[in-house]
């Protein structure tokens, strides 16, 4: 199978929907797909408002169209709503192509508390984007709920996994601070409700690790915080093996890929019972979740480490690819006519062929039927 990835998300841009597809890409690879990625890299760019450390493609369709049209990939996966998702989008639509698309990241919740957008536009919005896909993937099952409550269609299922070889308990990391030691790894963003975490009354002692929008701002706010900034990806499991509790205050997460990794180091995490903890922790060993942060973290101390490091281990790469791959699409279903292109289950072998199992179904041509959801959408 030929797989053509569309994303605005990609490196150097570090955070977890980067991490997830990095992973995405070399398991489908070491299966022995073709993977071509669309990436900002490629294109004239500009910084994204409000994240000058990210950087989006400008003005990017006719060189998305040509790429599209020269891969003659068999499936297409648009990743994000960004510049180069939209032109791939658009292009998909004028072709007649199917796609799937994915929900990384609560955008209209981070553009209501950094710009002041009522997020009901932005849900509209993001809602109509989604509207023409033939799978909307989303990591979480609290995440696709509340999707399907504000009207988003196609929805499915696609959970994310951890490398555990990389994160692994490090024996012997220490912090040369006061125990206990409560981490935060991530984004020092709007959206992740870091001073929920800062402001507690905890022992011992609290660190930060990223940098983000807020980070100065919350710096002279918290100047008892260690801020320790970026570190090489190759240093989180010695960092996360040496905090006694790992705590996660975000309130607006599709997933959490950083409490994976802070489990799979043997690290209990703390966390609200929210959409993403709710679906990462749940009622395993592997941390608290709790309305009073500080509780979640201090019955978090009491947890045993190997706890943490089983429930993590339930979220293996090996099937998260396989069922990505379920999920996909054949990109040229409208030479099939009759077909419903949201009936259709797309099975890629490991051997790289591929086996299509369809279901009959009324109704018109694909691309006729694809131009009149976006032609509703568009209304709405």
């Amino acid at each position: 199978m030929k797989l053509l990835l569309v994303t605005d998300a990609w490196h150097p841009q570090v955070n977890g929907v980067v991490t997830t597809l990095v992973e995405l890409v070399d398991g489908l690879r070491q299966r022995g797909h073709e993977v071509e990625v669309i990436d900002p890299s490629g294109f004239r760019r500009f910084a994204c408002p409000g994240y000058r450390e990210i950087e989006l493609a400008w003005r990017p369709g006719a060189e998305v169209a040509r790429r599209i049209d020269a891969a003659g990939a068999d499936a297409i996966h648009i990743a994000t709503e960004g510049p180069l998702g939209g032109a791939a989008r658009r292009h998909c639509l004028r072709r007649g192509l199917a796609f799937t698309t994915a929900f990384h990241t609560r955008f209209p919740d981070i553009l209501a508390k950094a710009l002041r957008v009522p997020s009901s536009w932005s849900y509209a919005w993001f809602r109509r984007f989604h509207d023409a896909s033939s799978g909307v993937m989303v990591p979480s099952e609290g995440m696709r709920q509340e999707l399907e409550a504000r009207g988003f269609r196609h929805l499915r299922s696609w959970s994310h996994g951890v490398d555990l070889r990389l994160f692994t308990p490090v024996a012997g990391s220490e912090f040369d601070l006061p125990r206990p030691i409560f981490l935060y790894v991530g984004r020092v963003s709007y959206e992740k409700n870091l001073e929920a975490f800062l402001r507690l009354d905890l022992p011992g002692s609290k660190l930060v690790y990223g940098v983000g929008p807020v980070e100065a701002t919350l710096r002279r706010q918290y100047p008892q915080v260690h801020w320790r900034g970026v570190v090489p990806r190759r240093a989180l499991p010695a960092i996360y093996s040496a905090a006694d509790v790992f705590v996660f205050p975000s309130r607006s997460e599709t997933f959490g890929l950083v409490m994976l990794e802070a489990m799979a180091c043997g690290t209990p995490v703390a966390a609200y019972p929210v959409a993403g903890p709710l679906d990462v922790v749940g009622d395993s060993r592997g941390g608290v979740l709790h309305e009073d942060l500080c509780t979640a973290a201090l019955r978090a101390l009491e947890l045993p480490r190997a706890g943490a490091r089983a429930r993590a281990q339930q979220f293996d790469w090996s099937s998260v690819c396989d069922q990505f791959i379920d999920l996909l699409v054949p990109s040229e279903l409208q030479q099939q006519p009759g077909l419903d292109h949201q009936r259709v289950e797309f099975r890629v072998g490991l051997d790289g062929g591929a086996t299509e199992r369809r279901q009959a179904a009324a109704g018109g041509g694909l691309e006729e039927e694809l131009l009149h959801v976006d032609e509703q959408a568009q209304r709405r």
